[in-house]
């Protein structure tokens, strides 16, 4: 990048630091939901147009962000949910040549037809539809020319600036604007390289395999790099843009029930998920069935991670409230101000509200993202997969909403409960993890003697000792430091006033108001040490606020 374009990139990013350091972005409380105004929603709208216009690396920042429902009110994360991610296609002539350097071989060679104008033109490439020599119809997604570079250019000096964003933000805002930074790095990083996508493809599609109305073109291996990939071609519409005639010949129902239990197996079970299935992601085939396009988003989740999240969406699609906070303090990372008993009444008061509401009333993701916001609010930080698996199911919503206004999610869930936990224990049952338990159990039983021998030998020679971890053992110390020097003190003017109560028996020239001088003074010096030892006590120590 040239001097000139750089320091004109770094004016186009310091203005907009400039500009949203400090704008306030208040998040409705989770016991007092309120709609935006008509203010908030152009200031949003405002916000994603800025995005937009500073090129591919914000426009995925703004997609980064309609993820975070803990730093943007709703009507920010709806405008970058919404976030357009079309551009006008980069030359053919690029194409061609990309094609070649990647591929190794002429493109006439390796494709009998390949069309010159792009079905799709996104911030970081473009998808043209070509037929390979065997006659096998693909789509082609190519990367534009010197994305990498500027998204990585463009990445650095946003971690340049994020020092005076952070300073500007004051200390009202808890980002980490650094840690957020690291993680749309990441992301970035893997959705530029086309094979990772070409894996998540294949790993889909065997995933989805017994879903009958669901298609994933699996990729063409020999014809896939890190800036091409080659896949199969799927003729369809967008869900949103399709028109109500064919609608009256789609079983709606069926095809909404179908795309949400697979995507609850793909959470629940497998442990990875397309983590951006937004309508322009989903296609309505000719044959009536729904295609499931540019993975290059995904999520994944440990099998402990998905434990709990059982148990949260259990607990949301039955009412509890309780339990579905304490399911989101387990999943998250508590900071310093963290609050428990405020968490657990918010997102109670949350749950409650959406209980038992239709999907044309109620939005899982916006449940979902909603309990982030409140985890936000009252001291925890959410798992980044967390955020993307909120964003998924408000996407999801969005889509049921189209095939079947009627359709009931909660019902779903509790209907399929069942057979998605005993998926879950079949896919633990591996011979793997058998063998596995059988060696954990062996070693257990062979050091089990071993171990009760120790102990009842311990005992019996007096030698059993139990080691006990104090939590802040250096005010436990002094503590017991200020308990010993007033034990001492109060000796002290205790010896005084006994001293004193002696030598006013004892004549002597130096009186004070009738009474023997040096008694009085031992008095005075007891009565001072008495009462400034109980100032101490009554105002200076700290005292145990009771439990509310």
């Amino acid at each position: 990048m040239r001097l000139a374009d750089r320091l004109s990139r770094y004016r186009d990013l310091a203005w907009f630091v400039a500009k949203y350091a400090r704008a306030e972005f208040t998040t409705p409380s989770g016991d007092d939901p309120v709609e935006p105004t008509d203010k908030e929603i152009e200031d949003a709208k405002a916000f994603a147009c800025d995005l937009e216009a500073l090129g591919p690396t914000f426009i995925k920042l703004g997609q980064f962000l309609s993820t975070r429902a803990d730093l943007l009110p709703p009507a920010y994360l709806e405008a970058l949910a919404r976030l357009q991610d079309d551009l006008e296609p980069f030359p053919y002539a690029d194409v061609e040549r990309i094609v070649q350097e990647e591929l190794g071989v002429r493109l006439s060679k390796a494709f009998a037809e390949f069309d010159r104008e792009p079905i799709a033109a996104a911030s970081l490439g473009q998808v043209h539809r070509a037929v390979l020599r065997g006659g096998r119809e693909v789509a082609v997604k190519v990367q534009r020319p010197g994305i990498r570079e500027r998204v990585l250019k463009d990445l650095d000096a946003l971690h340049e600036l994020a020092p005076v964003f952070d300073r500007f933000a004051g200390p009202t805002r808890s980002v980490d604007t650094a840690r957020m930074l690291e993680e749309l790095r990441h992301s970035l990083v893997l959705e530029l390289d086309y094979r990772e996508e070409a894996r998540s493809l294949t790993t889909m599609a065997a995933q989805l395999r017994e879903f009958d109305s669901i298609v994933v073109p699996l990729p063409v291996d020999d014809f896939t790099t890190a800036r091409v990939l080659t896949m199969d071609y799927v003729p369809g519409v967008k869900i949103t843009a399709v028109s109500p005639v064919v609608r009256t010949e789609v079983d709606g129902a069926e095809l909404a029930d179908q795309l949400f239990r697979a995507y609850l197996q793909q959470i629940l079970v497998d442990g990875v998920f397309h983590a951006d299935p937004h309508p322009g992601n989903v296609l309505l085939t000719p044959d009536h069935r729904l295609a499931l396009i540019d993975l290059g988003m995904v999520g994944r989740l440990s099998p402990t991670v998905q434990e709990h999240l059982v148990k949260l969406v259990l607990a949301i699609a039955e009412g509890r409230g309780d339990d579905a906070a304490r399911v989101a303090i387990v999943l998250s990372e508590k900071q310093d101000d963290f609050d428990e008993a405020q968490m657990v009444r918010a997102v109670s008061a949350l749950v409650s509200r959406n209980q038992g509401v239709a999907l044309k009333q109620l939005n899982v993701g916006r449940v979902m993202l909603d309990i982030m916001r409140e985890a936000g609010k009252h001291g925890l930080r959410m798992a980044p997969d967390l955020a993307l698996l909120g964003k998924a199911l408000l996407n999801l919503d969005e889509i049921g909403r189209v095939l079947d206004p009627a359709f009931d999610v909660n019902a779903s869930i509790r209907k399929n409960a069942t057979g998605l936990m005993q998926q879950r224990l079949r896919k633990q049952a591996t011979p793997a993890n058998l063998w596995t338990s059988v060696i954990e159990v062996r070693e257990f039983a062979q050091q089990l003697p071993s171990r009760v021998n120790r102990i009842l030998d311990a005992l019996a020679g007096d030698n059993l000792k139990v080691k006990v971890e104090l939590i802040d053992h250096g005010s436990i110390i002094d503590g017991l430091q200020k308990v010993a020097n007033r034990i001492a003190l109060g000796l002290v003017l205790a010896a005084l006033i006994v001293g004193a109560a002696m030598l006013m028996r004892v004549p002597t020239p130096f009186m004070i108001l009738g009474y023997p001088g040096i008694a009085m003074l031992l008095f005075l010096a007891a009565a001072g040490g008495g009462f400034w030892m109980t100032w101490n006590i009554l105002f200076g120590d700290v005292h145990t606020k009771p439990r509310s």
